[in-house]
């Protein structure tokens, strides 16, 4: 830590107890301000870490920064989390008792990332084995699951832990984690009915609408909206910039398996968090006779389902009361009011007891096993984690504040006598003079809240258990008959006139140590708590990544007491060192010590410290340690050793290092040498053997292989197979391959076969079903039309569309009438009577069995595929067909003439469906074809310079179609 003390202008002290003016708040967080500059994150006060939230990832927190604080002093390096954690293991391990570390701070403070970097800490430096492993996944994992169900996004923190937890971490005689227990509380269970402007209720519900799989929400009845639920909309967030629910969920839902959870426990757990935001959604009316019912049957029909209770007895318990009075019970109906009260109270408790049962059910898979480790090894030690809010003072302060602050009070008070013992302690164990410290005792106000008949917790519950109908305004006026004359309790009857108006009427004041605080004695009014106001709040309240607020920090150094634990430290001396870590730092200003001192190493700090000048009241030396109480004189020894530093001892320290460096080059230089040399000769001696082996082998190269041609035969083969490798053919349709050397021709050919059919085998795999169903129908196709059709040509670079009728365009009633058999392939077609020639629109469908041809909502015409004899087309360009039909079959009277835009496709369709092999005739000048029993029709075709259809004088149909390939 020393080592920094030069640099302290500019990165301050990373110790507040070397702060010169520490009763100065500005002074202290001046001194924050200049470490953040610098990217340090950390500062102490004494053995206490206060860390600044940058709200960004820093590079400070890899496997090397660990192994880097591990085993290491606690002053010897600078301050960092994992120093707490690795100093806190070690004490666990040497002094054999039990350890703990309180982690403390406001909504965004960064309390839940300090508990996971210490946790991560054990899990990567402690000894582990497989069954410790399975342990250590499981204390990790269940950090996201706890976050899940227990966190929340509020103004301050888009990750707010919203309860307490203390972790218990269980470790062997040898320092491996074999174990682990969670006890949580103060769970706000009033975020599950209402959130602030800006805030969200707990992510589990955000994280199972965007991530659970479908099936999941419509077995529980929910939407991917978090829009439609009550529950989630009063914070007008559902949404976060800094939050993946979809990727939380995947690993909530990962971590549950990891610790142990089955699906069965899962599933009921998914049920209570699905019950409870129907339960948001449940409303209720007045009914025929007046009284209040429940109106939303939906509700009420998943609640009795997923909470697994009778249903009437659900709807009695939300709109009735049950009151016992001399043995006997009422019932009556519960207002609209009440009936909203009980339902939200209903939510919170549902919620509440399932996060219980959550961390039951973690701290089962945590839990140490005698049958799988053999505790008669050795004893085990625990070090535990407390992760708890900060003093908290907001514009609308509830029970719940006043619970955290009440902890906060506690906790300050074991605090400060916790410090105060241990500077006592180690005073006495060196011998030096303990002097007693004043400080602001805060019992008085541990026992206003806690005393008993007299305290407020007392009075509560006398209140609530008193018989009548208590109410927030006749416990206020209880309070004020009891507690009036206290000097930190206040309320607006009590006050003065120039108090009065800071206490509403339905609000009492504590003053606390870190500030006057006004609670509201109404039930859950955060309803109240305005949107405009915390809408006003947001904007300053955000924490932006790499910002230093002033307001903000000031604010929290008083709420986190570190003024007063500061003055508590500093009370006494400001410094202390081992006298071996001092002397072997500052030996070298004093003649006496320099460079190594021989006697007791307390005789070696009082000659250095009389050399130095140090005046009796700026030190005491004690058994094993030097004290000095001011900061100053610290400074001014460190700035003596950086500007004293002997000159001689420098220049000889450097004129040897020049002269090493001056052997080693010289040394270097002729090695390199010699090896470069050698290395040349070799080269040189291998180039002449290669030109001549080359230069004879090309003389014999006509000649059976032999010792003279061999290695220029070797180099051929070498030379035409890299160039195979680095130039083989690009596709199947590549079919250039390089001559080979006649050596090699037999080969050459295996190769290219070789080649060839891996580069087929390959194309086939990559093929996709869609394409190669494609393909299969263009086969299809050119079997039928290539050579033949005018205007194949023009098709093949052209897709088959699956159909060329949108299913809108499908008439309703056909598709009933079809039933099971289901439309493969639609186009519109025209066809022409058998009278006539009269063309009429039609559609024409084609199902797996038939093909059909369709007017509007009429079944017109029904052709199976087994009756189809053949189809005709003509060579020319022209879209007509003729399907042709057994004249013997009573349901068909005549062939089908049919014209349309995709003639080679719609052949193709008929042609692959049908699972017999139907024959297509191409015709080049005419087609005849079945007008009725023994009478014919006959359609001739001529080429022209655009397709034409009309009625000739024989009775034919003369079709002119253009010649698009010459």
């Amino acid at each position: 830590m020393e080592s920094t003390l030069t640099a302290r202008d500019r990165v301050g002290v990373q110790d507040f107890v070397l702060l010169e003016n520490y009763t100065s708040e500005a002074a202290f967080i001046e001194n924050l301000r200049r470490r953040f500059g610098e990217n340090l994150i950390y500062t102490y006060i004494g053995s206490v870490l206060v860390s600044v939230n940058p709200n960004k990832d820093l590079e400070i927190y890899s496997k090397a920064h660990m192994e880097r604080y591990r085993g290491v002093s606690f002053y010897e390096i600078s301050p960092h989390i994992y120093a707490v954690s690795d100093n806190t293991y070690r004490a666990m391990r040497t002094e054999r008792r039990d350890q703990c570390i309180l982690i403390s701070g406001e909504s965004g403070a960064g309390k839940t990332e300090a508990s996971k970097k210490i946790l991560q800490y054990y899990a990567t430096t402690c000894p582990v084995t497989d069954h410790l492993s399975t342990l250590r996944d499981r204390l990790l994992q269940s950090n996201p699951v706890l976050e899940a169900f227990g966190n929340a996004k509020t103004l301050r923190n888009d990750n707010s832990s919203r309860f307490g937890k203390y972790m218990d971490v269980q470790f062997d005689f040898r320092g491996a984690p074999i174990g682990g227990h969670i006890l949580n509380y103060l769970l706000e269970k009033s975020r599950v009915v209402h959130q602030n402007h800006g805030e969200r209720n707990f992510h589990i519900f955000y994280q199972l609408l965007e991530g659970g799989e479908q099936d999941l929400l419509s077995k529980l009845g929910l939407e991917r909206n978090a829009q439609k639920y009550q529950y989630l909309v009063k914070g007008c967030c559902p949404r976060v910039s800094s939050i993946n629910d979809k990727n939380d969920w995947r690993t909530v839902r990962k971590a549950l398996t990891v610790i142990g959870f089955h699906e069965d426990e899962v599933e009921d757990l998914l049920n209570i968090i699905a019950s409870v935001l129907h339960l948001g959604n449940t409303q209720f009316g007045e009914g025929k006779n007046g009284e209040n019912q429940i109106t939303t049957e939906t509700q009420l029909k998943y609640l009795s389902k997923l909470l697994g209770v009778d249903g009437a007895a659900l709807r009695e318990a939300l709109t009735h009361k049950k009151i016992t009075a001399k043995g006997e019970e009422m019932i009556s109906p519960l207002s609209f009011e009440q009936a909203v009260a009980a339902r939200d109270a209903l939510a919170k408790a549902v919620y509440g007891r399932a996060f219980t049962w959550l961390v039951v059910k973690i701290n089962q898979s945590l839990a140490f096993k005698d049958d799988v480790y053999n505790s008669s090894k050795g004893s085990s030690s625990v070090i535990g984690l407390l992760d708890i809010y900060g003093f908290e003072v907001f514009q609308h302060n509830s029970f719940e504040q006043f619970c955290i602050n009440y902890c906060n009070e506690k906790l300050h008070q074991l605090f400060i006598e916790l410090t105060l013992k241990s500077e006592q302690e180690e005073y006495e164990a060196e011998g030096i003079t303990w002097e007693p410290v004043k400080y602001f005792d805060n019992k008085i106000i541990c026992d206003l809240v806690e005393g008993k008949h007299k305290g407020l917790i007392s009075i509560l519950d006398e209140e609530c258990l008193r018989p009548g109908e208590p109410s927030d305004i006749s416990f206020l006026e209880k309070l004020e008959d009891t507690l009036g004359g206290h000097a930190h309790f206040v309320t607006h009857k009590l006050s003065n006139g120039k108090t009065r108006k800071a206490v509403s009427r339905e609000e009492f004041k504590l003053i606390h140590y870190a500030g006057e605080v006004n609670y509201s004695v109404n039930g859950e009014l955060a309803n109240q708590s305005g949107n405009s106001v915390i809408s006003d709040m947001s904007p300053l309240c955000n924490h932006t990544p790499w910002r230093f607020d002033e307001a903000l920090v000031r604010h929290q150094v008083k709420y986190l007491g570190l003024m007063e634990n500061l003055r508590v430290r500093r009370a006494g001396f400001a410094y202390r060192r081992h006298y071996e870590t001092f002397l072997q730092r500052y030996k070298s200003l004093c003649p006496g010590t320099w460079p190594n001192w021989q006697g007791r190493l307390a005789d070696g700090v009082a000659t250095l410290v009389q050399h130095l000048g140090y005046k009796p009241e700026e030190y005491k030396l004690g058994k094993t340690k030097i004290f000095i109480r001011f900061p100053k004189t610290l400074f001014s020894t460190e700035d003596s050793l950086e500007a004293r530093r002997p000159t001689s001892w420098r220049g000889y320290r450097e004129r040897a290092k020049y002269l090493r460096i001056r052997q080693a080059v010289i040394v270097i230089q002729s090695a390199w040498r010699g090896m470069i040399s050698r290395q040349k000769a070799r080269r040189r001696r291998h180039a002449v053997d290669i030109i001549r082996k080359f230069i004879k082998g090309f003389i014999y190269r006509h000649y059976e292989r032999c010792p003279e041609n061999e290695y220029f035969l070797d180099h051929q083969r070498f030379s035409f197979l890299m160039m195979l490798f680095r130039n083989p053919p690009k596709s199947v349709l590549d079919k250039s391959w390089p001559i080979p050397p006649p050596c090699l021709t037999e080969a050459s050919e295996h190769l290219c076969r070789l080649c060839m059919r891996n580069m087929m085998r390959a194309y086939c795999r990559r093929i996709q079903p869609e394409w190669k169903k494609q393909m299969e129908q263009k086969v299809v196709a050119s079997q039928i039309f290539k050579d033949q059709k005018d205007s194949y040509p023009q098709s093949v670079p052209k897709l088959f569309v699956a159909s060329r009728l949108n299913s809108e365009e499908f008439n309703l009633k056909v598709i009933q009438t079809l039933g099971n058999d289901k439309v493969k392939y639609g186009i519109a077609v025209t066809k022409y009577d058998r009278r006539g020639y009269k063309a009429r629109p039609r559609q024409l469908l084609l199902t797996s069995s038939f093909a059909m041809l369709v007017a509007e909502a009429k079944l017109k015409q029904r052709i199976d595929y087994a009756t189809l004899r053949s189809i005709s087309v003509s060579s020319l360009s022209d879209g007509f067909m003729v399907l042709h039909v057994p004249s013997e079959d009573n349901k068909q009277k005549s062939d089908v003439v049919l014209q349309c835009d995709h003639l080679i496709e719609v052949v193709t369709k008929l042609a692959t469906m049908a699972d017999k092999k139907i024959k297509v005739n191409m015709s080049p000048d005419s087609i005849t074809f079945a007008v009725a029993r023994g009478k014919e029709g006959v359609i001739d075709f001529t080429s022209g310079p655009e397709l034409k259809v009309a009625k000739c004088k024989k009775g034919h149909l003369l079709v002119t179609a253009p010649k698009l390939n010459p």
